[in-house]
């Protein structure tokens, strides 16, 4: 017991020093940089008291945002979430190993064998970076769709939804049931792209990548990706925002505006939602709310946990006892 928790204690300290992870020091310090372009616009020019290193403290880490209630629920889910992971779900996981195997097979059945293109190395990682980035990011907007469309999914993404205030945290406030889907969704987007990799190049495979990410999910997350979950709104522009998904944009989709909700679901391409009609420019909107109105189901870890099972019950026992009076009337 005392090895499980000093182990995955261990690793949340560790998230700052790891790439793969969207608090990484590197993400952080693009997002502070990505700030001072929108805290000087926020301050008067003609008066340079407002400006100085408090000033901007005050104005990246306001602690009304930082210490209200939904954000130290944030800080918490961050820690639980990852022993539930790790105690639970951990052998139930999805891996990519099986997937890629399944893939490369029905590739080589299907084509009579590896097609082993001969191309130069720097070709075979950039379309293998590519691959991974363009299936990564479709399956991100795919599974956030759904989530979004499937009512019982829904309950379970609410908690995502339901923070009154934007920390780079709230990455983390997502429920475990929702937590296992993502794990998958990635186990199964890394095991198709190496599958066919493999079947297409043979099993000599890399990437071009940036401290262990790949460079796109770098320079993503670099740009911005931690202002997504924050007070700081940043757009790219109506040009930029039809190919890219800026900050601002993904605080839309957090807003309780029913309009806004099932908006701008991608995560850095904007193409998808462009495709499936959900797309949103930040200039569209001029006031912002946070959270799904006047819910407060999700205001404690219980809540949170367990709300989602009672609405699904619910919503089951509801339209079952609408099945049994149907019947009944006939």
């Amino acid at each position: 017991m005392i090895t499980f928790f000093n182990t995955n204690l261990g690793d949340l300290l560790n998230y700052p020093f790891d790439s793969s992870k969207r608090i990484f020091i590197g993400y952080l310090i693009g997002a502070v940089v990505l700030a001072l372009p929108v805290y000087f616009a926020a301050t008067k020019a003609d008066n340079p008291s407002t400006r100085g290193i408090k000033g901007f403290a005050a104005f990246l880490l306001p602690k009304a945002v930082f210490l209200a209630p939904s954000a130290k629920l944030d800080y918490q889910l961050f820690v639980l979430n990852k022993l539930i992971k790790a105690a639970l779900f951990a052998p139930l996981m999805l891996t990519m190993v099986p997937v890629a195997l399944s893939v490369s097979s029905a590739l080589e059945s299907l084509f009579g064998g590896g097609l082993m293109l001969d191309a130069a190395p720097w070709l075979v990682m950039s379309l293998f970076t590519i691959l991974l980035f363009i299936l990564d990011d479709f399956t991100r907007f795919l599974l956030h769709y759904i989530l979004h469309k499937v009512p019982w999914l829904w309950q379970f993404h609410k908690v995502h939804h339901s923070a009154t205030v934007l920390t780079p945290f709230t990455i983390y406030r997502t429920h475990p049931v929702e937590s296992y889907l993502y794990g998958c969704r990635m186990a199964l987007s890394q095991g198709i792209a190496v599958g066919i990799g493999y079947a297409v190049f043979g099993p000599t495979l890399k990437m071009y990548d940036i401290l262990g990410a790949n460079v796109f999910v770098f320079a993503f997350n670099v740009l911005g990706a931690n202002l997504r979950h924050s007070h700081i709104w940043l757009s790219w522009g109506d040009k930029l925002e039809n190919w890219f998904i800026s900050p601002a944009q993904h605080q839309v989709h957090h807003s309780d505006a029913i309009e806004h909700r099932d908006t701008n679901l991608g995560s850095a391409l904007a193409i998808w939602d462009r495709m499936a009609g959900c797309l949103i420019k930040a200039s569209s909107v001029s006031k912002l709310t946070l959270g799904v109105g006047q819910f407060n189901g999700h205001d404690s870890l219980w809540g949170i946990y367990s709300d989602p099972f009672k609405q699904i019950f619910n919503r089951c026992r509801q339209t079952i006892s609408r099945i049994w009076q149907r019947n009944q009337a006939s």
